[in-house]
């Protein structure tokens, strides 16, 4: 590519597309590592309902940002660009090609062009919203949080204190929430030269490979993995409780649904991500399409897309 910046491929598409399979098998044929750009992955415990790749996949390939967290973790997009970075400097180091692989939009963008940080600290509110968390108690500062950004609110602990004041902060000299600003993007950000590989169905066939999905995913015991979870001793975070495929089930434990309704509803809503995914995904315009249908084989896909110009490892 003639760029002195760290290349990167990036491997994206809907949710069940099959992305996971293709990343794998061109990561073995080219020697690579992948990292996951999936925020469900990220948990451990949570295994079939978010398709983590098996024991055996990751002997084979070793993946980045795959069970880093117990599911009761928070974890931001900001914390995943620096753990990416991270691995992205380690895997390069050892003179690995970096294959990034995963369907989470922000984490994409974020990772290709940046998170805008906001504004920098100023020690004078840092220091008297904390002295009122002494004075009254932090649940003070998280209410006033909730009333402001209640998205913030909900994936911030109440005993996260860093996190309480630094959203305040933001907010008294912003007057606008972190959430808004944390989706905003630093277009400056060129730190890596990045290859975009995109994976596309025909939207009918896509939608059955979804129900077949969730089908099977019930058939290993999505169910039994869900109930798992919430027996544990710490409740999930919000970010888990809403995972397609989770939050569905658990609003059965909780009586809400019956377990048809349940099931038919995570055949829905992951309809509607993949919808969102492709939205969001034909925006970017450095995108290199690649069409599949019931007769690609992954190793027809990957012959494809390892012949395709440009890309940085074909030579």
């Amino acid at each position: 590519m003639g760029s002195d910046r760290p290349a990167i491929t990036l491997i994206i598409g809907c949710t069940g597309c099959g992305k996971g399979a293709v990343g794998r098998a061109l990561a073995e044929r080219i020697g690579a590592e992948i990292i996951s750009m999936d925020s469900m992955k990220i948990y451990r415990m949570m295994d079939i309902g978010t398709a983590k790749p098996s024991s055996a996949a990751r002997r084979a390939v070793p993946h980045h940002l795959v069970d880093i967290l117990d599911p009761w973790d928070d974890y931001s997009v900001a914390e995943f660009v620096a753990d990416a970075d991270r691995a992205i400097a380690d895997i390069a180091s050892r003179g690995k090609p970096v294959l990034c692989v995963g369907g989470t939009a922000l984490y994409v963008k974020a990772l290709s062009e940046g998170l805008f940080e906001g504004p920098s600290a100023n020690p004078e509110i840092r220091q008297r919203l904390s002295d009122e968390a002494e004075a009254v108690g932090n649940q003070v500062l998280h209410d006033r949080l909730k009333g402001i950004d209640p998205e913030a609110a909900d994936r911030i602990h109440v005993n996260d204190l860093r996190r309480i004041v630094r959203a305040l902060e933001v907010f008294e000299i912003t007057g606008q929430p972190i959430t808004s600003l944390q989706t905003q993007w630093d277009q400056q950000r060129t730190i890596y030269d990045c290859t975009f590989i995109g994976l596309t169905r025909d939207k009918d066939e896509q939608s059955r490979r979804i129900n077949a999905r969730v089908h099977k995913m019930m058939d290993l015991g999505l169910l039994d993995e869900v109930r798992n979870l919430l027996e544990l001793d710490q409740p999930l975070s919000a970010t888990a409780r809403k995972a397609v495929g989770y939050a569905e089930l658990i609003e059965y434990f909780e009586e809400k649904v019956s377990l048809e309704q349940a099931v038919e509803k995570i055949k829905i809503n992951s309809r509607q991500l993949a919808k969102g995914q492709r939205t969001w995904f034909k925006r970017n315009r450095d995108v290199r399409w690649f069409e599949l249908d019931d007769a690609s084989t992954v190793e027809k896909v990957v012959d494809t897309i390892f012949r395709a110009q440009g890309m940085p490892w074909s030579n």
